[in-house]
C-alpha cells in the first residue's frame, strides 16, 4: 500500500488560519472604535488568536503499510497499525480513537479523519484485522467495529446523494 494521508487537512488547517484571523480583525476593531487599542492590548489580541491557532491546528494524519502517524505542531507520533494492542474511543468535548502498539507508541486522532478518508480507513482495517489475527489486539474490536460501520454509513449516504436516489 502506497502512503496516503488525510485530503480535508489543507482546508482544515485554512480554516483554523481563518478563525484565528477573524478572531483578531474583531478584537482589534472592537478595541479600534472603543479608543482603547495600544500597541499592548493589540500584542495581547495577537497572543490570544495564536493561541486559538495553536488550540485548533489540526494533526497531518498519513498511513502506509504497518503505519499509521499523526503531526501535529511539534511533533510526529507514530503508531505500528499491525501489531495493534488496544484501539479506544475517547469522549469528550470531541471524540478522539486512541491507537496503541506493542512497542509503546500511541497516536490519538480524530475519527472523522478516518470517515472522511476511505484510504486511510482500509489501511488501518486491514492492519488491524492482522493484529487481531496474530492475537496481540486485546482490546478494541468495538470501537473499530463502530467506525466501520459509520464509514460504510458515510460511504453509502454519499453514493446515493451522487447518484441521485437520496
Amino acid at each position: 500500500m502506497a502512503p496516503v494521508e488525510d485530503r480535508r487537512w489543507a482546508r482544515d488547517l485554512r480554516g483554523t488560519f481563518r478563525c484565528a484571523g477573524a478572531l483578531l480583525g474583531l478584537l482589534l476593531v472592537v478595541d479600534h472604535f472603543s479608543g482603547r487599542l495600544t500597541l499592548w492590548r493589540a500584542a495581547l489580541w495577537f497572543a490570544v488568536a495564536l493561541l486559538l491557532f495553536v488550540v485548533l491546528y489540526p494533526a497531518r494524519v498519513r498511513a502506509g503499510e504497518g503505519w499509521l502517524s499523526a503531526r501535529g505542531l511539534l511533533r510526529e507520533r507514530h503508531v505500528r497499525t499491525d501489531r495493534l494492542v488496544s484501539v479506544r474511543c475517547l469522549d469528550g468535548v470531541s471524540q478522539r480513537l486512541l491507537l496503541r502498539d506493542e512497542f509503546g507508541n500511541r497516536v490519538e486522532i480524530d475519527p472523522d479523519v478516518l470517515v472522511n478518508n476511505p484510504d486511510l480507513w482500509h489501511g488501518l482495517a486491514e492492519d488491524s484485522h492482522k493484529s487481531l489475527a496474530s492475537g496481540s489486539l486485546t482490546c478494541g474490536a468495538t470501537a473499530l467495529h463502530r467506525i466501520a460501520e459509520r464509514v460504510e454509513r458515510e460511504t453509502a449516504e454519499t453514493v446515493f446523494k451522487v447518484s441521485g436516489l437520496e
